[in-house]
């Protein structure tokens, strides 16, 4: 049994946050879901995320601008960020301490994301 672990999911989509949701609790993790990036601060320090997992294109927010400002909080820098996108033709190049610590591609199938997911809590 993995240790348990708090993963935030940022996305607009409800029918793509019930599947990861599913898919990672499956696999013994918390989940915690927002549908928009609005709140995202208050909800980290709430919830404690280990990990979170972001859409880049939210309906109210550019993810990677929310990836930059949480890699620039000194509360929230530690935290990994793996953005999620449809768009393959995105600018994800190095953008320094504001840098995503992954990347998905949608559509993904279960075991990317599972594998994805687990590498950032390997030991």
């Amino acid at each position: 049994m993995k240790m348990n672990k708090n993963i935030l999911i940022v996305d607009d989509d409800s029918d793509m946050v019930e599947l990861i949701c599913l898919i990672l609790e499956e696999e013994g993790y918390n989940t915690w879901t927002l549908t928009s990036g609005e709140v995202i601060e208050q909800t980290m320090q709430t919830f404690k995320p280990d990990l979170v997992l972001m859409d880049v294109m939210l309906a109210d927010l550019d993810g990677r601008e929310l990836c930059k400002k949480l890699k620039e909080s000194a509360d929230t820098n530690h935290i990994p960020v793996i953005l999620i996108s449809g768009s393959h033709e995105l600018n994800l190049g190095n953008e320094g301490a504001g840098a995503p610590d992954g990347f998905i591609h949608k559509p993904f199938d279960i075991s990317t994301l599972v594998e994805k997911v687990g590498n950032r809590f390997a030991a």
